[in-house]
């Protein structure tokens, strides 16, 4: 094993939380168990790591196989990056059944040294695969709204209690005191909201982003911004530990009118969270 892998291997463990060392190393699956018995979680950090270099070595561990170790590492620790979701199609007239899986790893390995985009669309047996305006850290949120999955328990990393539990004055449970005018409205606002949303939990999102490009509209005559031939510009960004469960609960809490706007309401079905708005 040269240098270079080897200062690979060094960096990925160190950055392994000694708690999960062992629920790593054993779902990578490189090290026998026998070796792995040998491994002691109790030495220093930058000893382990000589350790379990040294391991690697014996085996003669390559540079595809220390891939896997920091593909594993990643997948334990997938909240921690932002995750971009692309669109693949098929020439017209092409089978549109879901690649073989295992046939798509063989051919993925066998290829992997072109271009990354290259490699997913020969494998898969697309014709193109084009970025998508999506993006999050909850991978099981990203294939939800793509595959139009939504009526699922999606993870709560790092979540506290769903916002329609919260005291945000959202349980519209009815009393003898409330008016009938009052009761009848909250019903309305109730029914419009869950045909928005629909009854199952929201997928999760930690923004939308929207750029408006406009031109200055005025019925004054001159004025600097009525004669300016570029468009204004502006960056609006709405942002919350779970955007689409935020936005449910906007107008049973009274925060918002019912329905929300459509820019608001569409993201999961455009399968979007950054928009560009223009003037028609």
């Amino acid at each position: 094993m040269d240098e270079t892998v080897a200062e690979f291997f060094k960096r990925i463990i160190l950055k392994i939380p000694m708690i999960e060392m062992m629920t790593i190393l054993k779902t990578w699956g490189f090290l026998s168990e026998n070796q792995l018995q040998t491994v002691n979680l109790r030495q220093r950090k930058e000893s382990l790591v000589q350790d379990l270099v040294l391991l690697c070595e014996e085996k003669r561990a390559s540079l595809n196989d220390a891939a896997l170790l920091d593909i594993v590492y990643t997948q334990f620790h997938r909240h921690q990056k932002v995750w971009d979701v692309f669109r693949m199609s098929k020439e017209p007239g092409e089978d549109s059944d879901l690649f073989d899986m295992e046939q798509f790893k063989s051919s993925f390995k066998k290829i992997l040294q072109r271009a990354l985009k290259n490699a997913l669309t020969v494998a898969s047996k697309h014709h193109q695969i084009v970025k998508m305006d999506l993006r999050s850290r909850y991978l099981d949120s990203l294939k939800a709204i793509v595959f139009k999955q939504y009526n699922q328990t999606f993870e709560t990393h790092n979540s506290t209690t769903p916002l329609q539990e919260r005291s945000l004055g959202l349980d519209i449970n009815i009393d003898s005191r409330i008016i009938h005018e009052n009761r009848i409205e909250k019903e309305r606002v109730q029914r419009v909201t869950e045909e928005t949303f629909g009854h199952y939990p929201q997928p999760r999102l930690e923004f939308a982003q929207y750029k408006l490009e406009t031109k200055f509209k005025s019925d004054l005559n001159g004025g600097i911004l009525a004669e300016r031939e570029e468009p204004l510009r502006c960056l609006i960004k709405f942002s919350s530990p779970n955007l689409l469960e935020a936005l449910k609960s906007l107008a049973p809490a009274g925060i918002a009118d019912a329905p929300l706007s459509p820019l608001l309401t569409c993201i999961p079905n455009k399968g979007m969270n950054y928009f560009k708005i223009r003037d028609k």
